[in-house]
């Protein structure tokens, strides 16, 4: 197993291409299953996740091509990825894959439009807090299909296919607006979706979508109007980039008071997100082909910030924007009001000399001079890359383990870091996951 070796201190300056979304892309893969024809999909980051989704539609019956040349003859970035499921051999998504990452239940919606019968199981991934399907499972049923839970797995029936409704969700889900968005493209009638998502992924899959043919009003909004159709085509779509990695990004350069420009990143995406950074003291120039970021201040200015869904600040961009806080000059409080589980970096960031007191879904966070390097683990993906951020100001070694975590959501981390200054590199960890240190084979 890996960790991350970082020698903090280093200025970070030049250029970082922002990777398509994953977030998005793991949506995309799943509404290929809505169609007999190929889909092909451009800007698909190399992602642990990405290779787990692959393998469990690839169990499916989806085929799967991947043209390492393509992007580069394009012009373009990322792997280009060809997903064509002319039939569905086996709808059923084994525990043993969806366990290992949330985004397959999203399997669910796609599998019971078309194939009119799903079983899926109940899903694992990060564990930062409850996240039921319950809305998942009201979606689908508010389209006419028969929903039973048996041995841990989700069985979706629909013999006579799907019928458009109006779905009215009691609070803003991202998982569930993708699920009914799914599903109703090949409902018949009219499907309204009220109180939806408008996450740009979600805006991002949509849009896909209607390049299969999809008849989609309302994206971006909260309340998007779908007329299904009889079938889907196929399509090519390049994915939206990564707000969440544009957002890492902007951090590393405001605390290591650097200058970076992030190539295919959209001000836009991130309006809640810019507008602490500013408040903190943080510069931003959005250009034509990405986004340029720089801080020059003497000190970070403190600041007070709650996350809540799109429009407003991303719960994934919580922990970066916690390590901003940690090296500012004051005090601010930040409030976590989407999962009750998500301040798990928190003792991770105090063995670096972090200041932070949790009480509830708030965090009281005291700045401090400078972070010292430590060993640290990771515990899930985005309390993982603070402690990286966080080793990138500190003194002396920050070594941070169990990075496989990071691996599911961040794409050559450590090469982006490197080649804008910073001091890290991947090593063999010496010890297992108990903390025991392995023994050398005699």
């Amino acid at each position: 197993m890996d960790k991350l070796r970082i020698r903090g201190g280093n200025r970070l300056s030049g250029s970082i291409q922002i990777s398509g979304a994953k977030n998005a892309v793991l949506k995309h893969m799943c509404a290929t299953l809505l169609t007999a024809d190929p889909v092909t999909l451009h800007n698909v980051p190399d992602l642990d996740d990405v290779r787990t989704l692959a393998r469990l539609l690839g169990e499916l019956g989806t085929k799967i091509t991947l043209d390492g040349d393509a992007a580069a003859k394009q012009g373009q970035f990322g792997q280009v990825l060809t997903l064509q499921t002319a039939t569905i051999e086996n709808p059923h998504a084994d525990y043993e894959l969806v366990r290992r990452m949330r985004a397959s239940i999203t399997t669910l919606g796609p599998l019971v439009a078309r194939n009119r019968y799903a079983e899926v199981s109940l899903p694992g991934g990060c564990a930062i807090g409850a996240r039921p399907v319950d809305l998942h499972i009201m979606a689908l049923e508010q389209l006419g299909a028969e929903i039973t839970i048996e041995n841990g797995y989700i069985i979706a029936r629909a013999p006579n296919g799907l019928k458009g409704n109006t779905i009215v969700f009691p609070k803003v889900s991202v998982g569930a607006t993708e699920c009914a968005l799914l599903a109703s493209t090949l409902a018949k009638g009219e499907t309204i979706i009220s109180n939806a998502a408008r996450e740009p992924e979600i805006k991002d899959l949509g849009e896909l979508l209607v390049k299969m043919g999809a008849k989609i009003e309302g994206l971006g909004t909260d309340t998007i109007r779908v007329i299904g159709v009889e079938k889907l085509h196929g399509a090519t779509h390049t994915v939206v980039a990564d707000r969440i990695e544009t957002g890492t990004y902007i951090v590393a350069a405001a605390i290591t008071r650097g200058d970076l420009f992030l190539k295919g990143a959209k001000i836009e995406h991130l309006r809640a997100f810019v507008a602490k950074a500013q408040e903190s003291g943080v510069q931003f120039e959005q250009k034509e082909d990405g986004l340029r970021v720089w801080c020059d201040a003497a000190a970070l200015k403190p600041i007070d910030a709650m996350t809540e869904p799109f429009p407003g600040l991303a719960t994934d961009l919580q922990s970066p924007l916690m390590v901003l806080m940690c090296v500012a000059d004051g005090a601010g409080m930040i409030t976590e009001t989407i999962f009750e589980n998500r301040f798990m970096h928190v003792p991770e960031l105090a063995r670096m000399g972090a200041n932070i007191v949790v009480q509830g879904n708030s965090a009281l966070v005291r700045g401090i001079k400078n972070f010292t390097g430590a060993p640290v683990m990771a515990t899930d993906l985005r309390a993982s890359i603070s402690l990286v951020l966080a080793g990138l100001v500190a003194t002396g070694e920050t070594s941070v383990s169990r990075i496989y975590h990071l691996d599911r959501g961040y794409e050559r981390l450590e090469e982006k870091l490197r080649q804008v200054g910073a001091d890290i590199e991947r090593v063999a960890d010496d010890e297992d996951d108990t903390g025991s240190t392995k023994l050398a084979a005699e």
